[in-house]
């Protein structure tokens, strides 16, 4: 059934349906960004259980809708080499790329030239070109039941995800309630372009589908491991945290089993 629907919304092209997975996700994320609007001033310890959702559900995601229909596609080795290279990759862009984290603070190269609310907004981009890029590749394989399951994983995370990002910016100075709910909504954007690079990518390179289900895996899991559990554990919320990953991670595995 919901096949059907997105199907006769996006169409039976996936790069064109990447594209629309792309869309919805982002603006699940813009929903939560905005939610800081109305909700101003979530606690610390929810956002720190919100995080911990996200990372559950984006860790389950990573074995049931990319690791493992990578190796169904091409075998344990591709899949391996994307991930190192996923994790390669977002490891040199952390420690290259200018970009300030609420908490940690600053990271990458020292620069006076960029504001702060852009070093912000890079952080969270890197945060989020993963989660993009995995929902094209999703869809770009041609397996529409699995990449509905990895868009709507990813879309609901993305709700608290966004309310996180807001608050935070909110809490490091960066401006009004709307102006850092903005920079949340603005920081999500770029898993639109990423999401059709990713769906026309593998659907005209059909080979390479393995290694960019890997690598796909690998960058979340890079994100999951480097900078979402360590910003949950830095304040003291660690069980609240782990009991959001845990929640995050049984719905994935619930869409995982009934969304088939």
């Amino acid at each position: 059934m919901l096949e059907q629907i997105f199907v006769a919304l996006a169409g039976p092209n996936p790069i064109w349906q990447g594209l629309w997975g792309g869309i919805v996700i982002t603006a699940l994320n813009a929903l939560g960004a905005l939610l800081i609007v109305i909700w101003r001033k979530p606690s610390e310890r929810f956002l720190d259980g919100a995080l911990g959702f996200s990372a559950g559900v984006m860790l389950t995601a990573s074995f049931t809708s990319l690791i493992l229909p990578g190796i169904e596609h091409g075998g344990i080795w591709p899949v391996l080499i994307g991930m190192a290279l996923g994790v390669l990759l977002l490891d040199i862009s952390d420690h290259i790329v200018p970009h300030l984290h609420a908490i940690s603070g600053q990271e990458g190269i020292l620069t006076k030239r960029v504001r702060a609310v852009w070093l912000f907004i890079i952080a969270i981009t890197l945060h989020n070109m993963p989660e993009g890029l995995a929902v094209g590749i999703g869809f770009g394989s041609g397996d529409l039941a699995n990449a509905l399951k990895l868009m709507l994983a990813i879309g609901i995370q993305n709700i608290p995800e966004g309310l996180a990002v807001s608050a935070s910016a909110l809490s490091a100075g960066l401006g009004a309630y709307f102006y850092a709910s903005f920079v949340g909504v603005r920081a999500g954007l770029v898993e639109i372009p990423l999401a059709l690079f990713g769906a026309w990518a593998v659907h005209v390179a059909q080979p390479i589908l393995p290694y960019a289900m890997g690598f796909a895996a690998g960058a979340m899991l890079y994100v999951i491991s480097d900078e979402i559990v360590p910003e949950t554990h830095r304040k003291g919320h660690e069980r609240t945290a782990t009991l959001g990953l845990m929640l995050g991670a049984a719905i994935m595995l619930y869409l995982d089993v009934t969304l088939r």
